[in-house]
């Protein structure tokens, strides 16, 4: 097949069928979301070569400083008809009725009637649909777009002691990454050496830089604007974070919400009506005139259009702010969340606790304990595992790995060191394994819990060796963020965590959280959530971490994940995801949704208001169907540049 083309565009003396030949073969070559693409703009430039053509008929018609042919409007009408016949027939192939169908009739029956002028007011109101229609898609695109463009052609790799330039499409798992200043980062890694500050922006909306050296995470497409980095690329092309956000984007875009489904749901009913209303109006009055006119103004291209603009410029203007909604329903279930549960470590707090001190009830020595507490936490990932590392760390403890390790979600962990069994984890739990704690031992652990601290207990067998007390710190945003929500409707907030009651009460008095469950294991967290989602009607949104939350959050009507930068997993979890590690865009989303909504309900009321009068006006003989068709193509642009409104939101509001 290549051979045939390459042999007609070498014999093909006309540079035009020469460069159509190269065309079809680049074109079926293609695949099938370009070829797609592709034809969406060629029928947008078609349609704007049209407009233009019609305009300026109908400007040299109207004002008669030139009279035009009538097979102008002719040919004009029957090339704006061929588009919107396509669209119809495929619809109704597909066996659904569009509002191209009603176009469609309306565009025929002007032109059997032979109102030429009409029907050039038709094919301009349907040419601005489909026009509003294709930008509404390239809006859902330009954040893609616009991180497509920050991906670099090449980077600088180091292997062994030369520097290379290769594609970035080389660049395999394990390369490191010569990353200088004014460079974009070509894949998600780890600095193993040097220091810069990284603009983010792209992912996370702040545009303020982000110190990155030894051992921080960095993401692809964000920018080096000082310094100079040595990276290990771990996530490379789909992979990676900026192709996560690409794809989610891309995926929200084509999600409907239940607004747009009812809306769907009309069109098809509002068709059928509408269709047969003016059959019963032409068999009562013979005045094709009038049904003409009726037909023209009920043309509802432009709610067609605006609803899911709005929904579309939802996303798009959350996505700028770094915050990534998974579509249009969660557009719409964020103006309506009655509920409200968050884990608390992580979420409400900062989720790195530190070690205050240690308590030590046996007669071992404070570093050999130290010793054990990091022999029992070195392969966990838990907070206040990982809070017993970093202490040691800064006291220059050496750890050595256990012989057997075993970890019990939500509990603790089980080691065995030397023929030894050691536990650590939660009070509860240790009693339940049958540690023996003394009278005195449990005064000073509740007094440590009133004070709203938390703790790890060191066992060796059933005997207790010592607790490490942690502390972690409130984030800033927490209590506004219970008040902010509140004031947007939500009736009620629960706070769940794994911690002790007195610690809970602390933290859930500070915030202003009646309602709070403590000391839950992940089986006992989950079988709450349900509990409370079949005995409280409304929309229940939950906040999590989307790792350690993921079941959680998959049981919630809207979940929402913080910080997610950098996690695939996290950003997979939820409905919302939050790629700054902070608060304040949780009611920002909500007052987005709310808009939203407010927007696609005013929508509908412009929509019914503007057709009941043209209505009233082609009954009263004010609309003849040149003015019909007039009226409905400038009362068109009312809802679709109420839903842009949405697109000039601001976060104070």
């Amino acid at each position: 097949m290549l051979f045939f083309y390459v042999k007609i565009m070498k014999e093909a003396r006309n540079p035009a069928c020469a460069c159509m030949l190269k065309f079809m073969f680049l074109f079926k070559n293609m695949d099938a979301q370009k070829k797609e693409e592709l034809k969406s703009k060629i029928l947008f430039g078609f349609d704007i070569i049209l407009a233009v053509f019609i305009v300026l008929s109908l400007f040299f018609y109207f004002t008669h400083s030139l009279q035009l042919s009538e097979v102008v409007f002719i040919a004009l009408s029957f090339l704006g008809l061929l588009p919107v016949l396509r669209s119809a027939v495929l619809a109704l192939w597909q066996k659904k009725l569009s509002i191209d169908l009603l176009a469609s009739i309306a565009l025929v029956f002007a032109m059997l009637a032979k109102e030429w002028h009409s029907a050039a007011f038709i094919n301009l109101m349907l040419i601005f649909a489909r026009t509003f229609s294709f930008w509404t898609e390239m809006r859902a695109k330009d954040i893609v777009s616009h991180l497509l463009k920050c991906r670099p052609a090449k980077v600088k790799i180091k292997r062994g002691e030369e520097i290379s330039e290769i594609p970035v499409e080389q660049i395999a798992k394990g390369d490191l990454l010569v990353i200088e200043s004014g460079d974009r980062i070509p894949a998600d890694g780890v600095v193993v050496s040097g220091q810069a500050s990284i603009n983010q922006s792209v992912l996370t909306g702040e545009s303020e830089p982000v110190v990155k050296k030894e051992g921080s995470q960095v993401f692809s497409s964000t920018l080096n604007e000082a310094g100079s980095l040595l990276v290990r690329a771990e996530k490379i092309g789909k992979d990676s974070t900026a192709e996560k956000i690409i794809s989610l984007i891309k995926e929200a875009s084509r999600e409907k919400s239940p607004s747009e489904q009812v809306a769907a749901h009309f069109t098809g009913w509002y068709i059928f009506l509408t269709f047969f209303g003016s059959l019963i109006l032409y068999l009562v009055f013979k005045n094709v005139q009038m049904v003409l006119a009726v037909l023209l103004v009920t043309c509802a291209d432009d709610i067609a259009v605006a609803i899911p603009l709005a929904f579309t410029t939802a996303i798009a203007w959350a996505a700028r702010q770094g915050i990534l909604i998974k579509g249009a329903s969660v557009v719409e279930g964020l103006s309506k969340i009655k509920y409200f549960m968050t884990d608390k470590t992580g979420t409400l707090t900062f989720g790195k606790p530190k070690i205050k001190e240690l308590v030590i009830f046996s007669n071992d020595s404070k570093k050999e304990i130290m010793q054990l507490f990091g022999t029992a936490e070195i392969n966990s990932h838990h907070p206040s595992s990982q809070a017993v590392i970093r202490y040691l760390k800064e006291k220059d403890i050496l750890i050595s790995a256990p012989d057997e390790f075993n970890e019990f979600p939500g509990d603790g962990i089980s080691i065995v060191k030397n023929g030894k069994t050691f536990s650590v984890g939660k009070v509860r739990w240790l009693k339940e394994k049958g540690v023996a704690f003394g009278q005195s031992q449990l005064e000073k652990i509740d007094l440590i819990e009133k004070n709203g601290l938390s703790i790890t207990a060191l066992a060796d067998g059933k005997k207790l060796l010592a607790v490490a007390v942690l502390e972690d710190e409130l984030r800033p945003f927490a209590k506004s963020l219970v008040k902010s929500t509140r004031k947007l409707g939500v009736a009620r907030w629960v706070m769940l965590t794994g911690d002790n009651k007195k610690a809970a009460a602390l933290v859930a008095n500070e915030l202003g959280i009646k309602a709070y469950q403590a000391e839950l294991r992940p089986e006992t967290k989950l079988a709450y959530i349900k509990e409370f989602k079949q005995e409280n009607n409304g929309t229940l949104a939950m906040i999590g971490d989307g790792v350690n939350d993921a079941a959680a959050l998959a049981l919630a009507d809207v979940s929402i994940a913080m910080g997610v930068i950098g996690s695939d997993a996290a950003i997979e979890a939820a409905d919302v995801a939050l790629m700054k590690d902070t608060l304040h865009e949780i009611p920002l989303a909500m007052r987005l949704g709310k808009r939203t909504l407010s927007i696609v309900r005013q929508n509908f009321w412009i929509w019914g208001i503007i057709n009941a009068l043209g209505l009233f006006l082609v009954f009263t003989g004010v609309l003849t169907p040149v003015g019909a068709a007039a009226y409905n193509f400038l009362t068109d642009f009312l809802p679709i540049l109420n839903a842009l409104r949405i697109g000039v939101a601001r976060k104070q509001q």
